[in-house]
């Protein structure tokens, strides 16, 4: 779990230093295009791609339209927002998972995750500083990826079991590629690259598939109870990142937000697991990343 959430942050360390060179849309292009091709090949070595009807069902339809809004409004957030600040928001996605099935799916939540929920919302203010001094309008944007990456998570419990994972990935890639490309010329247009930057972006999409893999070996061996936490590596990651590439420092606000979000989704998940329901937080995407980036 720790390398995945490593693999993960190290790719959007890469989207954010490429994005000095070109905008956001050239990024999702590019790096779409590599892991589209990788995932592609992987879904179809698997079989995954044999019906594709599937891939219009009205439920993965609705998730690859979230993730593809989370990507987008994530990515324009990194661009001017350090690293460890949009991590540190999108650590509260369990509790808007958890507060999104309790009010759409009706699951049951009870007065302790509602007020850990509560709690965690408040750490979110405290990073996200609205109405003073160092305050970001596309800190908005990190807040707006938190909901469409919740409506992904949600929309993800609803797709039939007899709809091959990697089909959706393979779907997911292809829709965010395109609308990479579609946004293009809206977005500046394209700007010439030095190969370095290609070998960067082919870096981060390999990246990604590596965080899937790993994340997916440890959710299948080992206990749920034990290594979800780790989850919340992530944070370590892009904090020791935005200040070794970046050379930003996380303040004291972003500092005591981060760990309000971080309790509270922990004593969300013990109480998860006291209840006996592990979904949703735990089979989320977590607070580990940001859309699926591909």
């Amino acid at each position: 779990m720790v390398i995945s959430m490593a693999a993960f942050t190290v790719n959007d360390a890469i989207a954010k230093f490429v994005s000095d060179s070109m905008n956001m849309a050239q990024v999702m292009l590019v790096r779409g295009v590599f892991a589209s091709m990788l995932v592609g090949v992987i879904a179809w070595q698997s079989g995954a791609l044999i019906q594709l009807r599937h891939a219009f069902d009205s439920m993965v339809m609705l998730r690859v339209a979230g993730d593809a809004a989370g990507t987008l409004t994530f990515l324009l957030a990194l661009q001017h927002l350090p690293l460890a600040n949009v991590s540190a928001i999108l650590q509260a996605l369990p509790l808007a998972v958890a507060m999104g099935a309790a009010l759409f799916l009706g699951e049951g939540v009870g007065w302790r995750r509602w007020l850990a929920i509560s709690v965690g919302f408040i750490g979110v203010l405290i990073v996200v500083r609205p109405g003073v001094e160092g305050f970001s309008v596309h800190s908005l944007l990190v807040l707006a990826c938190v909901l469409f990456c919740a409506v992904r998570d949600l929309t993800t419990r609803r797709i039939p079991e007899a709809i091959p994972s990697l089909l959706v990935s393979a779907v997911t890639s292809i829709a965010i590629t395109i609308l990479g490309a579609a946004l293009l010329p809206a977005m500046g247009g394209w700007t010439p690259m030095q190969p370095s930057m290609v070998l960067y972006l082919a870096l981060a999409a390999v990246l990604v598939l590596i965080g899937y893999q790993f994340i997916i070996m440890a959710m299948r061996v080992g206990d749920i109870s034990f290594i979800a936490p780790f989850r919340y590596t992530a944070l370590l990651w892009a904090i020791a990142l935005s200040i070794v590439i970046f050379g930003d420092f996380p303040d004291s606000a972003m500092i005591m937000g981060s760990a309000i979000i971080v309790a509270s989704g922990l004593y969300t998940l013990y109480r998860e697991r006291v209840v006996g329901r592990w979904r949703p937080v735990t089979e989320s995407s977590g607070p580990d990343m940001p859309p699926d980036g591909i």
